[in-house]
């Protein structure tokens, strides 16, 4: 179950991460154009910095449950790292429910954020863009990164219950040696 759940919010966030780069892609073209219009042709695109300003919330926060997916975060795994089986689970999975606790929080407040935004009909200065499409960026991507959690502490109590088990839906700590050569064999894959 956990497997079936793993795969098909990995799909959410792989959407979600690709959504996160076409938008990267699409600005950059759009502030080559700028600089381009502005300095040949005097015709600066109205409203570009009330674009840029709107998209940050996209770049920032919507592919962080992909992060967490693959175990790219920053955490702390100087502990984590000296533990072994089932000590190890129990500490991931009590770090793990924290965090949705946490992020829990964090999704609920920017979600009343966002609806504050859609209430009032907040704007940006400049052009009176709408501020609640890139406000409402914020709680997907935190409830996104809630369920990637609950998957996450579902593996780990898993793993408690059977530490001789595979681990599925859980990332798992790489050392500087091996992590080394997963990279080398992916550039020699690309070569």
């Amino acid at each position: 179950m956990i497997s079936i759940f793993d795969k098909l919010l990995g799909k959410f966030e792989d959407f979600l991460t690709a959504f996160s780069g076409l938008s990267i892609f699409v600005l950059m073209i759009t502030a080559t154009v700028q600089i381009v219009s502005r300095k040949l042709l005097n015709m600066p695109i109205p409203g570009y910095i009330d674009f840029a300003e709107q998209s940050i919330a996209i770049f920032a926060f919507i592919g962080i449950a992909y992060c967490q997916r693959l175990g790219g975060h920053v955490r702390m795994e100087i502990f984590l790292s000296a533990l072994n089986g089932r000590p190890k689970w129990i500490a991931e999975a009590i770090q793990t429910a924290a965090t949705i606790l946490i992020i829990s929080i964090l999704t609920y407040y920017s979600f009343k954020h966002f609806q504050r935004a859609w209430t009032i009909g907040d704007s940006t200065i400049d052009i009176q863009l709408p501020t609640w499409p890139s406000k409402l960026m914020i709680p997907i991507a935190f409830a996104a990164l809630t369920l990637r959690l609950i998957v996450q502490f579902a593996g780990y109590i898993r793993l408690i219950v059977d530490p001789k088990l595979n681990p599925i839906g859980v990332p798992l700590i790489v050392d500087v040696e091996n992590q080394a050569k997963q990279e080398a064999s992916q550039i020699e894959t690309i070569k």
